[in-house]
């Protein structure tokens, strides 16, 4: 680690199941169940109170979710779990099972992928998205049932069930016009979409104004995404003009969903809406940079960042997008060849250029930079270091790189961003969360709170070697040499598995 302090760590357990479907029990245990360490995938943010009193974060895995009070955040206390098999009997309507093993009755446990989850502030409504290969499932079986849960967490210390859409899509979901309707999307095309030439999922759109009862449209958006061709739409994000960016295969394009805008593919104005969203710009990326590709990038996640997070607007409108790609393994240089960050110019594509790209007469955005840690400060020799979710705060770029874990830089200059900081635990780390100040790191190893010890544009004046104590030396061994049973068994005796540093005077 270098410029980055641990504060917390919160350990994310489940539950072990028995054949039958019931509960393992170990008396040894706080909570009386047998456990075991998971990985944190998700997080997200809700403020309670007029003025703002609590502030709750929400985290997600294959644990199911778990609501934390994190006012305080070196005292953070865990306020409910839905899916510790006690309060939560309506998983079974909604998975079957899948012909070789029972439905588990009455869990929530193994909840598969919800990556990028998403919040409705004023409701106070968590949207958890179900993989198809959810519970045992599998694209490669249409009966698979993927979808949409919707939590009430108007009391977050009581996790509620409001309803379950079936979605063919379930990999990501995202709010859009404030929640009132959802994006859903990934992953791979099931068996009988791909009989229809589909070689992924495109989004669903779900309308959410009443929670109890949302209306999935059948009709799909985002087609062609791929130089015409249907492909996979991994996820979508919307920046602070209200424009949702969804990114995957062939690229990323940005969509109008309300308001009335001029459409070029019409080539007139209408009005936009969730279910019948106006282009706006992007496109593909280029596939001769870092290293060249021979067939479309698969852009995992997209930004735009505007105001005070963007960069000086003489650089122009960029958009900031990550690559999945896991190349490392077949290389004899690691993971020099996984996917990395790349920065392009939206200038040229506001034209509906992106939906006119054919594999005759392709449009690309133009790179601005790239970024990946391999061979840089900090990275180790790992295979599995391809870029994931990331987000931007105050010109600072958060990210992960999975086993290269959360990495911070400093997009003052787009042309030639820069590293200042990183943490590395050893694991692997699926995303970074900038709140309040501080940084919430979902891991392999569950929730790491983070403070930056230097800021964007500060890189000279911060110190060159590591912060000068480690936080959780004294509270806990170092991960990546820990026996897995041995941490276990000493998190379930801590309370909760919630060990901080000592508080900080100046916090």
């Amino acid at each position: 680690m270098k410029n980055v302090e641990v504060l917390c760590r919160i350990d994310t357990v489940r539950h072990t199941w028995n054949a039958d479907g019931t509960l393992a029990t170990d008396p040894a245990t706080p909570s009386g169940y047998r456990e075991t360490l998971t990985q944190a995938i998700a997080i997200n943010f809700i403020s309670y109170g007029n003025p703002e009193r609590q502030d709750v974060m929400f985290v997600s895995g294959r644990f199911g979710l778990k609501s934390f009070d994190i006012t305080n955040p070196l005292q953070p206390k865990l306020l409910d779990w839905l899916g510790d098999g006690v309060d939560d009997p309506f998983v079974e309507e909604a998975n079957p099972g899948n012909g070789s093993q029972a439905p588990r009755k009455g869990t929530f446990d193994d909840m598969w992928e919800n990556e990028d989850m998403d919040v409705d502030q004023h409701r106070k409504l968590v949207f958890l998205s179900r993989d198809p290969r959810a519970f045992g499932g599998s694209t490669g079986n249409p009966a698979s049932e993927s979808g949409i849960y919707v939590i009430d967490v108007r009391h977050p210390e009581e996790l509620t069930f409001v309803s379950f859409a079936k979605t063919p899509t379930g990999h990501t979901t995202t709010c859009i016009n404030e929640c009132k309707y959802l994006w859903t999307g990934g992953p791979a095309a099931n068996t009988d979409q791909q009989a229809m030439g589909w070689a992924g999922r495109p989004i669903f759109v779900t309308d959410m104004r009443t929670p109890k009862h949302p209306k999935v449209n059948p009709n799909p958006i985002d087609l062609g995404r791929n130089d015409g061709t249907i492909d996979y739409s991994h996820d979508v994000q919307v920046d602070d003009m209200g424009i949702a960016w969804v990114s995957g295969r062939g690229g990323t394009r940005g969509y109008w969903t309300d308001g009335r805008h001029f459409d070029p593919i019409i080539g007139a104005n209408r009005i936009a809406t969730p279910e019948n969203p106006v282009p706006y710009a992007g496109g593909g990326f280029e596939e001769t940079v870092f290293p060249a590709r021979t067939s479309s990038r698969f852009m995992h996640n997209a930004w735009r960042p505007l105001g005070d997070d963007a960069p000086d607007p003489s650089y122009g409108d960029l958009i900031y997008a990550t690559e999945e790609e896991f190349a490392g393994g077949a290389f004899p240089n690691g993971c020099a060849n996984d996917g990395p960050l790349f920065i392009s110019k939206l200038e040229g594509s506001y034209g509906g250029e992106a939906w006119r790209s054919t594999p005759t007469n392709k449009f690309r955005l133009k790179t601005v930079a790239t970024w990946h840690p391999f061979g840089k400060e900090g990275s180790s020799n790992s295979t599995d270091c391809s870029a994931h979710y990331f987000q931007i705060k105050d010109r600072i770029l958060s990210m992960s790189f999975y086993s290269q874990g959360s990495r911070f830089l400093d997009i003052s200059d787009p042309t030639a961003p820069t590293e200042i900081a990183y943490f590395r635990p050893g694991t692997g780390t699926w995303a970074t969360y900038p709140h309040r100040g501080l940084y919430y790191s979902a891991d392999r190893n569950g929730v790491y709170i983070l403070r930056l010890t230097v800021g964007a544009g500060q890189l000279d004046q911060a110190a060159a070697a590591a912060p000068s104590h480690l936080a959780l030396a004294t509270h806990a061994p170092a991960v990546a040499e820990a026996d897995p049973e041995e941490e276990a068994r000493a998190a379930l005796e801590r309370p909760h598995g919630i060990h901080c540093s000592l508080p900080l005077a100046e916090y």
